[in-house]
């Protein structure tokens, strides 16, 4: 029997991507409050934000899976989130420039039965930056509501020099390792 998937993210991209791969979905909303989650490792960030979101969802039936993610940037061991304003989106582009930062993309997907946590780390190096094109960046709408203050999907696609990983995991869902993974809890792609 084919389960019904649940989405616990109000994430565009993450709909984009499930789209894209022919997975349907409905979305659940969850509230959380994020700071209780105090760790400063990326890789364990993401996994307990994807748990907390997760597990905040409730399963109505039992044929439904709940799938729910978080992504955060990490540079030089800090952790960069959404930027609240253009000072800190600012900084944020600006220490990127012209090196190398990780993306953690966590996921987990839980039944009534079962549950699974994971997490996708890939380096991404960016071009080295003006401070025009910065300037010019963060009068724009795209970095405010990406972690990073970048996406890789969006405008911010021009400052990426190279990428070591998962492209999707970037752009906020490591896809290809999703679907497999919702294979194992009877989620299929559909027509």
């Amino acid at each position: 029997m084919t389960k019904k998937l649940i989405l616990a993210s109000a994430s565009p991209r993450r709909q984009e991507l499930l789209n894209q791969v022919k997975i349907p979905f409905t979305l659940r909303s969850q509230n959380i409050d994020e700071s209780q989650i105090r760790t400063d490792d990326p890789l364990e960030k993401v996994k307990q934000l994807a748990s907390l979101k997760g597990r905040n969802v409730p399963i109505k039936h039992k044929d439904e899976v709940i799938v729910s993610a978080d992504t955060v940037v990490s540079y030089n061991r800090v952790i960069f989130e959404k930027p609240t304003n253009k000072e800190e989106a600012a900084q944020m582009i600006s220490a990127l420039s012209g090196d190398v930062h990780e993306v953690f993309t966590g996921v987990m997907i839980r039944s009534h039965d079962d549950e699974v946590v994971f997490a996708e780390r890939t380096k991404v190096e960016f071009w080295p930056l003006t401070e025009d094109e910065i300037d010019w960046y963060i009068s724009t709408d795209d970095p405010y509501d990406k972690a990073g203050a970048y996406g890789i999907q969006s405008i911010g696609a021009m400052f990426v020099k190279k990428i070591i990983g998962d492209y999707y995991s970037v752009a906020g869902l490591p896809i290809s390792r999703v679907v497999r993974e919702l294979r194992k809890f009877s989620v299929y792609p559909g027509e």
